[in-house]
């Protein structure tokens, strides 16, 4: 296998694409096996063979394209700033708690990396847990340590609330998706619908006096963003904008890794929000990545934000740990 294209087998975002490459390949050498056995057969396999490095040709430009964006990405700062999405799954009020949990442990981390970590909007359940929310982070390395976060985590415990003892099971979906300061997804704005509201909570006299809160509803997906932070109108809506920017595009990156699902080699999974990828059983003190099938103990201090190993674990899984 020639050197330059072992850079397309370690990534994570092409390793997909390359396993393909490497089927055709082989298809090229049982064609040419066939060839050599019967020579009659000279138009036929031509013919295939064409059609095999025109296919090779493609998702080579495929792959160098997905890196020449990562390239792009990290020179712009795009890699360096995400947006953290929690929602409560199953599991009532025990899963708002969860996910609110799941967005502290994050915010802990980040702080522990340094890291800027900001709420741009909250919906919380009768207990103070978050139906869903959504969160800003900036910082080095960002999305390359969080991008294996994405998926659907569950806990099991006893709540507090339980009387007989037995033990819950509730879960959260989390998002992580990358703002970049470049998009290729192009948004028509007659698909979009644009609502303003006074912002809530506490803030100052001036923030339920004026409608700085902006939801941004795009029709052909049902994408609803929503972005509270800013101070302005403007910059809530030029946020909300970069926001369902990153989710159309990631809406359309988990569609292109679902079609290579089969071929593709890595264990980390597809980055679907809907994939169980993690456990955090209280009562055995246990965490454990269901892709990497692997455990770790202290499972208060790992949603206390010391999740340092498990997300090295995932990058050297990976090849991208750096």
């Amino acid at each position: 296998m020639a050197t330059d294209l072992e850079k397309f087998k370690n990534n994570p975002k092409t390793s997909f694409l390359f396993s393909v490459f490497e089927k055709l390949e082989k298809e090229k050498i049982e064609v040419g096996k066939l060839l050599q056995e019967d020579p009659d057969l000279k138009d036929l396999s031509d013919d295939e063979l064409k059609n095999i490095e025109n296919q090779k040709a493609e998702i080579l430009r495929q792959m160098e394209d997905i890196l020449k964006g990562e390239e792009s990405d990290s020179s712009q700062g795009g890699l360096n700033e995400v947006v953290l999405e929690v929602r409560a799954g199953a599991g009532g009020e025990e899963a708002a708690l969860f996910a609110k949990r799941l967005a502290e442990m994050y915010g802990e981390y980040a702080a522990s990396q340094g890291w800027v970590f900001r709420n741009l909007h909250e919906s919380k359940s009768a207990l103070g847990g978050y139906k869903e929310a959504s969160f800003e982070i900036k910082g080095q390395g960002v999305f390359n340590n969080l991008r294996f976060e994405t998926g659907v985590h569950r806990i099991q415990r006893v709540p507090p609330t339980e009387k007989s003892g037995r033990v819950h099971t509730s879960t959260a979906s989390v998002a992580i998706l990358p703002i970049r300061k470049k998009t290729k997804v192009e948004i028509n704005p007659a698909d979009l619908e644009i609502e303003t509201s006074r912002s809530g909570g506490a803030g100052g006299q001036n923030v339920n006096k004026v409608e700085t809160a902006v939801r941004v509803i795009h029709k052909p997906s049902g994408i609803d963003v929503r972005s509270t932070a800013e101070r302005s109108q403007l910059k809530n809506k030029e946020k909300a904008m970069s926001i369902l920017a990153a989710k159309l595009e990631a809406l359309h990156q988990e569609k292109e890794a679902q079609k290579y699902s089969e071929q593709r080699k890595s264990q980390i999974g597809t980055a679907d929000r809907s994939e169980k990828i993690r456990t955090y059983n209280i009562l055995q003190d246990r965490v454990t990545d269901h892709r990497i099938k692997k455990s770790w103990s202290q499972a208060e201090k790992i949603l206390g934000g010391f999740v340092d190993q498990i997300i090295e674990d995932l990058l050297e899984v990976s090849g991208s740990s750096e």
